[in-house]
């Protein structure tokens, strides 16, 4: 991937490029549609990443590339910046950039070239990876690194204000600072951080993306966090976080059933979440797969964000079986789309995804895309010289 990189910068741009950024793609074990409820989630970086090649060009704009779009960025430093057409990929760049120049920072004109494997749409986090790329990638061109939670805020207000994405804390917060073979339980309410280390070598995370294609961008997150908003209010909360079962069995709260439902799933997936992180130290994958398929069915019944190809990947999931080598499954991320992850046995992870792989087409008619990964790295440069991360 490197090589490509830089392959393709000297052909669109004539030149090599100084630096390279890396940020990766994630997934969340469990703990979906809780971050913006001051939650808990049990997130991980993954192997899949956004890479950026780019190279100062002595002017006073910035043009950005990706190998995954056909129109470029063009970004005057002079002029005041600009939000483009809702779902424009380059809102998030530029969302970042100007987070940086909002904190005073001085940014020269460059070249830029984006490539990433992580599938768009597919709910990886493939938005909040390049928004953290882009941070990265600021830091080296001004010479001067950020605080690490001040770039996670950077980068969540890009997505709030530049591309129109009401997002929590999570995904950003885990691009940049993921761990090697280690899994992340977040506090969204108190932003504290406990990293729990996945020691088995044995057992592995499948992701199937199911090649539906999804936008957060759309109405339905934000309606769903709306949705959770007038909830608490009705209960007299700030957030679900504090929400209690019992508190949705009281006469007195003149609940609608779909909002009765949507707190449902916050308050017993905060529930699970925390339940998962015990289990994942215990190495009881037994049991964490089975609130992988509890949190499936909740986000699937109660919160309405699974679609039609989701669940048939868990359904074949449950009919492979723990016998099979194949402990939990469930959707992940925003939902209406994109993947769903399984927790498996790694000697028999070549049958399981086969298996998945021939029966998600037969039953879905288009072919699902897998990829094995263990917990990765987060954010930081590639030095072009060695290719040696730092």
């Amino acid at each position: 991937m490197t090589e490509k990189i830089q392959e393709t910068f000297i052909a669109e741009y004539g030149r090599d490029a100084q630096w390279l950024a890396r940020a990766p793609g994630r997934v969340n074990l469990i703990g979906d549609h809780t971050d913006y409820n001051e939650g808990f989630v049990l997130p991980m970086a993954i192997d899949a990443e956004t890479r950026i090649a780019a190279a100062l060009n002595g002017t006073s704009r910035i043009t950005l590339r990706s190998t995954a779009a056909t129109d470029a960025v063009q970004i005057d430093l002079q002029q005041s910046l600009s939000v483009g057409p809702k779902g424009f990929w380059g809102n998030y760049p530029t969302g970042v950039l100007a987070g940086f120049q909002e904190a005073g920072w001085n940014v020269q004109g460059f070249d830029a070239l984006i490539d990433t494997t992580i599938p768009v749409g597919g709910g990886l986090s493939s938005s909040a990876a390049l928004e953290v790329a882009f941070a990265t990638l600021l830091e080296s061109v001004c010479g001067i690194p950020m605080d690490a939670q001040q770039k996670v805020s950077v980068c969540r207000r890009a997505e709030h204000h530049y591309a129109q994405v009401p997002c929590g804390i999570m995904d950003q917060y885990i691009c940049t600072l993921g761990r090697r073979n280690q899994v992340l339980l977040l506090d969204c309410r108190s932003e504290s951080a406990e990293w729990i280390e996945w020691a088995d070598p044995a057992v592995s995370l499948l992701i199937i993306n199911s090649g539906v294609r999804h936008t957060l961008a759309g109405g339905e997150y934000a309606q769903r966090r709306r949705q959770c908003t007038a909830a608490a209010a009705l209960l007299g909360l700030r957030s679900l976080r504090a929400a209690r079962m019992e508190d949705l069995n009281r006469n007195e709260v003149p609940m609608d059933d779909w909002m009765r439902r949507r707190a449902r799933h916050v308050i017993s997936e905060n529930a699970r979440t925390v339940q998962a992180a015990r289990l994942l130290r215990e190495r009881d994958w037994s049991a964490m797969g089975q609130l992988m398929y509890q949190s499936h069915r909740s986000l699937q019944q109660d919160f309405e964000v699974s679609c039609a190809e989701l669940d048939a990947v868990v359904e074949i999931a449950q009919d492979i079986g723990e016998s099979g080598g194949l402990y939990g499954c469930r959707m992940t991320g925003g939902g209406f789309g994109g993947c769903a992850v399984a927790l498996v046995d790694v000697a028999a992870s070549e049958p399981i995804a086969r298996t998945i792989s021939a029966r998600y087409l037969a039953r879905v008619g288009r072919p699902a895309t897998l990829m094995m990964s263990r917990p990765a790295a987060g954010a930081g440069m590639i030095a072009l010289a060695d290719q040696c991360v730092t």
